[in-house]
């Protein structure tokens, strides 16, 4: 679907808990300007949970229209209810979504063929490719290598996997028996070096909300095999990725995003903002990279 850096969007709220549309399309503006692989509208980053209906057509049709096909949009779909899923995939291709990211069901969660039955149901009720959406701290089940293979032979618009499970053993076994036939994307920003230089196509990113240039250039160092310049660029910046996941996710890019004006440190209930202490460490990190 794409090769590199796709950027899991942040939904920017304004004061009064309503989207601000005009901060959404000044942040679709400057991921295109640094040249972004792909928009992923929706996921865990954008609130999806939070987001009402008549908002994500909003927003699909938004990105939609600022990507002007230049870029794949990819909206995020998934929930716990696999009809649920399909409505929101019909939803997305409506207003013109390339591809849809979709998560595990989380809470009632289900066995590895339960995981083959809810992707391959909903694979078989969709035109769109479907990349499928692993993290188990957030959803209690984990995709395992062998049965996102069998996903994928059975349906072939099941093209990629968002590895967000931290398990660099997984990630490799999973690399291995998919032998470049799916698209491996990491989920964890900073593992994006390791899994790229292991065979992964790239990253799907909360980091690049931040600094899309800095994300942008050390995927394309990676796929350019330039290997030793990407590893300095990683180890300059790993502090403040790892950072960013010093709280729920995006409470924390949410405020960093603020300190440079990109965005209001507004969040939705159940979230709230961040920690003074957090602040400070995130503040710190930014300072001694000569971002503020």
């Amino acid at each position: 679907m794409f090769k590199g850096v796709g950027t899991a969007l942040i939904t920017p709220f304004k004061d009064n808990g309503e989207i601000d549309y005009q901060i959404f399309e000044n942040l679709l503006e400057q991921q295109l300007e640094n040249e972004i692989d792909a928009l992923i509208v929706l996921g865990t980053t954008g609130e999806s949970p939070t987001i009402e209906l008549q908002e994500r057509e909003k927003l699909t049709k938004m990105a939609v229209q600022k990507a002007a096909g230049k870029i794949p949009v990819i909206v995020g779909t998934g929930t716990n209810k696999t009809t649920k899923v399909v409505k929101l995939n019909q939803l997305a291709e409506k207003n013109g979504a390339d591809g849809l990211l979709i998560v595990t069901p989380y809470y009632n969660k289900t066995n590895q063929r339960g995981l083959i039955d809810h992707y391959t149901y909903i694979a078989q009720r969709t035109k769109l490719p479907i990349i499928a959406y692993n993290v188990p701290s957030r959803t209690g089940v984990n995709i395992e290598p062998e049965t996102f293979k069998k996903m994928a032979a059975a349906e072939a618009n099941i093209v990629a996997l968002k590895e967000a499970s931290g398990d660099i053993s997984q990630i490799l076994n999973l690399i291995e028996i998919t032998d470049s036939q799916q698209a491996i994307f990491s989920g964890n920003d900073d593992q994006v070096l390791p899994l790229m230089m292991a065979g992964g196509d790239g990253v799907i990113s909360v980091f690049s909300n931040l600094l899309p240039g800095v994300m942008k250039e050390i995927s394309s160092l990676i796929l350019a095999e330039d290997y030793v310049a990407a590893r300095k660029l990683h180890y300059k910046y790993l502090k403040l990725m790892r950072l960013i996941f010093i709280d729920v996710n995006p409470i924390p890019i949410k405020f960093a995003m603020q300190q440079l004006g990109l965005a209001n440190n507004n969040l939705r209930r159940p979230l709230v903002n961040l920690s003074k202490a957090d602040q400070n460490l995130i503040l710190t990190e930014m300072k001694e990279l000569d971002i503020l």
